[in-house]
């Protein structure tokens, strides 16, 4: 447990940054951009790394137990949060209407997984990153952000939208080599 909350706090340490701008201005002048981005993306991965490997050390230490409706939630969730994340990084639409598409997404992967997962270990991962995406898009408002005032070709929405739907797939076929457990309920 202890790998997993050391990697926890690796990721959201290196991720809160922008939320103290002196302190991030003051990093990125002293390692220029290319070093500053090269040990963010480090550390982060860094990060995600140790949090897997002690989520998949922890022992299991029920909290609660899911039941079939709460865990048939979660497929329904990730669907629009797969297809927002990748929305986020095209120029499609989405950000005219959802200031925060990517952290948006996060929200509803945290949640989808605390519906599905009643372990501490998954409770600690999951819940940490839906608190995380709250309070940064609180941070990124207090900065200014904005919702988007340019339109775009709605073909990006399409790409974008079937972008996520084929990543979505994707993370159901491969969700049980992944992490040992399906991502759909097998049907009754």
């Amino acid at each position: 447990m202890i790998l997993l909350v050391l990697g926890l706090a690796l990721f959201f340490t290196v991720h809160m940054l922008p939320s103290f701008p002196g302190a991030y201005q003051r990093l990125h002048e002293r390692f220029g951009e290319n070093a500053f981005k090269g040990a963010f993306a480090m550390l982060s991965l860094l990060g995600i790394v140790l949090a897997v490997i002690g989520k998949g050390m922890a022992p299991t230490i029920d909290v609660w137990q899911p039941n079939e409706f709460t865990k048939s939630i979660a497929p329904g969730l990730m669907l629009p949060a797969f297809m927002l994340l990748v929305l986020a990084y095209v120029p499609s639409n989405v950000r005219r209407y959802l200031r925060h598409p990517m952290l948006t997404a996060v929200l509803l992967w945290g949640l989808a997984h605390l519906l599905a997962n009643g372990d501490l270990a998954s409770m600690i991962l999951f819940g940490s990153f839906a608190v995380y995406s709250v309070v940064a898009m609180i941070s990124a408002n207090r900065r200014g952000a904005k919702k988007a005032t340019r339109y775009n070709s709605m073909i990006w929405d399409l790409v974008g939208a079937g972008g996520g739907i084929g990543v979505y797939a994707l993370f159901v076929y491969l969700h049980p080599y992944l992490f040992g457990v399906p991502a759909m309920l097998p049907s009754t």
